[in-house]
C-alpha cells in the first residue's frame, strides 16, 4: 500500500490533533493547514504549510474560500494509477494530497446557543469542509479521510505496521463514516431551514 506523504487538516474541534499531526510528521507527511488550525499545530512546535502557499491564492471573503480550489480537489480526486490523471496533475503542479483529517463547522451546537439568528446559523454552515471530505472519500482507494478523532490511535497502528500506508479496507471503512457524518450534517441544515 502507497505511503501517506501529504495531509490537510482543518478542524473545529481540534482534541487529539497535535499528538496526531506529531506522529505523521515522524513519518515524514507534510502537512498543510488552515486558519486556527494551522496556528495550533505550529505552537506545538510542528512544521505547517499554509493552504495558501500551496495553492498559491491567500484565504479570502472572511475565511469563506480558503481550500475550493484545483490544486486541493485536483490533488483529492485524481486517481494515481490512471495516465491521464497523473498528466493533467502534474502539467497543472497539482500534488496528490493522501489523508485529509476535517471535522465540521459546528452548525447544530450554534443553533443551540440561546437567540442564535439566522446569519448566524447560515455563517456556520460549512462548505469546503464537506466538499474536501465528499471529494477525499469518493477517491477512497487512495485517500484517508478522518472525521472521528477515535480513529487517530487506529490509523498510526496502521501506518506503523505498514510502513506509512493506509489500506484500501480501511479508508473505504472511513468513506462510510464520512458519508454518513455529511447526510446528518446536510439535514440538520434542511430541517433547520425548513423552519424559517
Amino acid at each position: 500500500m502507497p505511503k501517506i506523504q501529504r495531509a490537510i487538516i482543518s478542524l473545529s474541534d481540534k482534541s487529539g490533533i497535535q499528538e496526531f499531526a506529531k506522529e505523521l510528521q515522524a513519518f515524514n507527511v507534510e502537512i498543510l493547514s488552515t486558519g486556527g488550525t494551522a496556528k495550533v499545530l505550529r505552537e506545538s512546535g510542528l512544521k505547517i504549510a499554509d493552504i495558501s502557499e500551496y495553492t498559491g491564492f491567500p484565504e479570502m471573503l472572511d475565511g469563506r474560500v480558503k481550500t475550493l480550489h484545483p490544486k486541493v480537489h485536483g490533488g483529492l480526486l485524481g486517481i494515481r494509477g490512471n495516465p491521464e490523471h497523473v498528466k493533467k496533475m502534474n502539467e497543472h503542479g497539482i500534488q496528490p494530497i493522501d489523508m485529509v483529517v476535517i471535522n465540521l463547522y459546528p452548525f447544530e451546537a450554534t443553533l443551540a446557543k440561546p437567540n442564535c439568528t439566522l446569519e448566524e446559523a447560515i455563517e456556520n454552515i460549512d462548505i469546503g469542509g464537506p466538499s474536501m471530505l465528499r471529494a477525499g472519500a469518493k477517491n477512497y482507494p487512495y485517500v484517508t479521510v478522518i472525521v472521528d478523532p477515535t480513529d487517530y490511535r487506529p490509523i498510526l497502528a496502521e501506518m506503523k505496521q505498514s510502513g506509512g500506508g493506509v489500506s484500501k479496507e480501511t479508508n473505504f471503512r472511513l468513506a462510510k463514516k464520512v458519508y454518513q457524518l455529511t447526510a446528518r450534517y446536510d439535514q440538520a441544515i434542511s430541517e433547520y431551514l425548513a423552519k424559517k
